[in-house]
């Protein structure tokens, strides 16, 4: 499903698109100074993608807890221990809530702690509950410093390594992260790297400036313009927005943050005693105990757990009342799950859509289907989705060398199988070895670097052997299949049928 949410307007009053399911796969990097409208851009994205995808956000602040009230986000205080973080993280997931993470009233070695278990515990949540959720993480250079600062070195690697794992490694569990940072200099570049979408505001220093130009693909000469923009301004680039740099003006919002800028106000008229007022203690002043502000009470847990655990609605019709379903012989069940499987896959972008939301398209049209019997597995649907993406034949499929591909592939991760299957059938039927982008599309990726690495990575395996001809063209050889792809060039486009599918 191809869901577009408005984010503002271009300076020629065009409203500027965001591509919610692009954005799931590419991730997100925002930056601008204090006071560029960071936080009223992310409030946007928020509002408007609501009734689309899950929601987490990691609130430094306590601004984004507002959201609560017309939107529904469960609202979980930092003020908790290891445990019932883990566990909330992890119903979160299980029951598709979107929350919001408050770590308002928190040190910094207390937040970056927090924010550490509770990403880690989206990240290692089981395989069954990979939906697609957006996590935002405000103010990320905290929780991802290019530096060590003043907090210990366990809570640092802690912070890091979640905010690491999100952004490199969540796609495949159906974390899109969201970062937004007041500076790019203090922001981790492998964390910082991994997106592929990027909202530029405003913002002084010349070394932000230069990484922001470079990131953004300009020269940095222009770079001076990020001096200029206003706030709410920003300059869009990436493939769920735009594929050149574009000015954007972002929208209103519904919601509106505790905090608010600061404002002029008049003072008070000048008064003649107040030197006395100053200087002369009050009577009960002395005697008063000195009080310091308190974190606040964090909320109960039976509240979340109420929260996250509502029960379902009832269904309409008992289960003995229900139609039985009429068996079918499992050569013609496998069939339909087949046709069904592939009625996914031939629609366009499912390619670089997430595991488990195919998975789940999956099963509505099972049911729609009636078909009978238990429903695969999220792992055993994987398995037929590579084996579906390889793009075998018939004739290939029912010899005796694709069985023991089958076997090969698996020796690497379930992600990895439809890319070794996609090149093994290529191999066995004598076809030209695939292109770098037909790698990576088999991969659900835009990336030809990231293809060239996994054809390294089997290599390293003892899989395949990567060899070329005098031309330059690529040839991937598989030793235990005693046989090997044509020569292919690497570099080649992909054609007509296949562009379009990944548009």
């Amino acid at each position: 499903m191809k869901v577009g949410i408005d984010m503002g307007t271009a300076m020629d009053g065009a409203s500027v698109p965001l591509d919610i399911e692009e954005l799931l796969a590419t991730r997100l990097l925002v930056q601008g100074n204090s006071g560029s409208g960071k936080s009223h851009l992310l409030r946007r994205l928020l509002e408007q993608s609501a009734p689309w995808v899950q929601q987490c956000i990691i609130d430094p602040e306590g601004d984004f807890v507002t959201l609560a009230d017309k939107f529904g986000h469960v609202v979980v205080e930092g003020e908790r221990t290891e445990a019932e973080l883990v566990g909330i993280a992890s119903r979160i997931r299980q029951h598709r809530v979107s929350c919001v993470l408050s770590l308002e009233g928190l040190d910094i070695e207390q937040q970056m702690r927090t924010a550490g278990l509770f990403l880690n515990a989206l990240f290692d949540a089981d395989r069954e509950f990979w939906y697609p959720i957006l996590v935002v993480v405000d103010e990320a250079q905290l929780f991802a410093p290019s530096v060590g600062g003043d907090v210990t070195e366990e809570v640092r690697k802690l912070s890091l390594g979640a905010m690491t794992n999100l952004m490199c490694r969540g796609r495949k569990r159906g974390l899109a992260g969201v970062i937004a940072t007041q500076r790019l200099a203090k922001l981790a570049k492998n964390v910082a790297a991994e997106a592929s979408n990027f909202l530029m505001g405003r913002t002084f220093l010349d070394i932000d400036m230069a990484r922001a130009a470079d990131l953004l693909g300009m020269d940095r000469r222009t770079a001076e313009m990020f001096r200029d923009l206003k706030r709410g301004s920003f300059v869009a680039l990436g493939p769920a927005l735009s594929r050149r740099p574009l000015p954007v003006t972002i929208g209103t919002v519904e919601t509106s943050a505790r905090s608010t800028s600061p404002m002029l106000t008049p003072l008070p008229e000048a008064m003649a005693d107040v030197e006395d007022l100053i200087f002369t203690p009050d009577p009960d002043e002395l005697t008063r105990p000195l009080t310091r502000r308190t974190v606040p009470a964090p909320r109960p847990a039976t509240d979340i757990l109420a929260e996250l655990s509502r029960p379902r609605p009832e269904p309409v019709a008992p289960i003995e009342a229900r139609p039985q379903q009429p068996d079918m012989p499992p050569a013609d069940r496998d069939a339909l799950l087949d046709q069904i499987l592939a009625e996914i896959l031939d629609h366009p972008g499912a390619a670089f859509r997430a595991d488990a939301e195919l998975f789940q398209d999956f099963l509505v049209r099972c049911r729609i289907r009636r078909v009978p019997g238990a429903a695969l597995s999220l792992s055993a649907f994987r398995r037929k989705m590579a084996i579906s993406r390889s793009g075998v034949d018939a004739d290939t499929a029912a010899t005796d060398a694709w069985k023991t591909a089958l076997d090969l592939s698996r020796q690497v991760t379930e992600d990895l199988q439809g890319v070794f299957l996609n090149v093994a059938q290529a191999a066995l039927r004598g076809l030209p070895c695939p292109s770098d982008l037909m790698i990576a599309r088999a991969y659900g990726t835009h990336s030809s670097r990231r293809a060239r690495r996994l054809l390294g990575y089997f290599e390293e395996q003892g899989l395949i052997v990567v060899h070329g001809d005098a031309a330059g063209r690529r040839i991937v050889a598989f030793p235990d299949l005693n046989t090997e792809t044509a020569p292919g060039d690497p570099n080649a486009a992909l054609d007509m049928d296949e562009r379009s599918a990944a548009e």
